[in-house]
């Protein structure tokens, strides 16, 4: 979804991927495990519903832009597709994953939210808070309550249509404030199950530390950080990614183990060797910085 413009998370993703195929294949080295790299917005080109796990990431402009051109269209029938797969056959249908932009257009193709421009744009290393639902969904149940998320958005999404959701069988599973917060640090939805089969973030939880510094060292964007949270916010946020419980967790914990929850419950219906979950390793989060 990034429309052609070059990005960091184009290469996170490639190494989650990466990373989760020499699991699969060290546990079953017979398995032969193909990707593929689609680009919708400027190529017109469509997710494959034969391939068993898609990635679906962020990009630039409003999640509106094309969203009724021939490649909107297709991307949302694709959605319709895995849903309505997912309601057959739970476990051996196509499971989606989507981020940030992706997850914009989800939220309006099935009209779960309200969409909305945000004032200023939200960028930088933040939290997330895990509702009930997301406490219990397996590949968010390590984080507890709260993950550390990279953001970077201009819209979000606000007022769930509860009845919408029921109707899809889907849940909230992350928020930008916390329920019981003193403070009350914005409205936003992070994170939702769609229904069957398609689960979302509006944060990205592909993002390494060589792709923050990247961007939050240019000089434009350290003074954009300074300028709207201010010197103190900004140092910790850089000080923060040498946490292993903050953004490093995140990267080693959130997509792979979506992935690897998964590949199991597919495994075991295809006679595949399952793998384990996935662990942190700070050296594989600092990598190439």
């Amino acid at each position: 979804m990034n429309n052609g413009v070059a990005n960091q998370a184009t290469r996170c993703f490639r190494r989650i991927i990466d990373a989760f195929q020499k699991r699969v294949t060290a546990a079953n080295p017979e398995l032969g495990v193909t990707t593929k790299h689609v680009q919708p917005r400027n190529l017109g080109e469509l997710p494959d519903a034969s391939y068993d796990f898609i990635l679906s990431g962020g990009g630039p402009g409003a999640p509106h832009d094309g969203f009724d051109d021939a490649w909107g269209l297709g991307f949302r029938n694709f959605m319709d597709d895995v849903r309505a797969a997912n309601l057959r056959d739970a476990v051996a249908s196509p499971k989606l994953l989507v981020v940030c932009h992706s997850f914009e257009l989800a939220v309006l193709h099935f009209k779960v939210c309200e969409m909305r421009r945000r004032p200023t744009l939200k960028f930088g290393v933040m939290p997330a808070y895990l509702t009930e639902r997301g406490q219990s969904a397996d590949f968010l149940r390590p984080f507890g309550y709260r993950l550390f998320t990279w953001e970077h958005r201009n819209w979000e999404a606000v007022n769930a249509d509860a009845a919408r959701l029921r109707e899809l069988g889907g849940e909230i599973t992350a928020m930008e404030s916390h329920a019981k917060g003193v403070v009350n640090t914005g409205e936003a939805i992070l994170g939702m199950n769609f229904g069957p089969g398609i689960d979302g973030t509006q944060f990205h939880p592909e993002a390494d530390k060589r792709g923050v510094l990247t961007w939050i060292e240019k000089p434009e964007h350290a003074l954009a950080v300074e300028g709207a949270y201010g010197r103190v916010l900004y140092d910790r946020m850089i000080k923060s990614l040498a946490n292993p419980e903050r953004l490093a967790r995140t990267f080693a914990l959130c997509i792979p183990g979506w992935l690897t929850y998964r590949f199991n419950a597919l495994a075991a219906e295809r006679g595949y060797k399952s793998i384990a979950s996935p662990e942190l390793d700070m050296q594989e989060f600092d990598v190439a910085v």
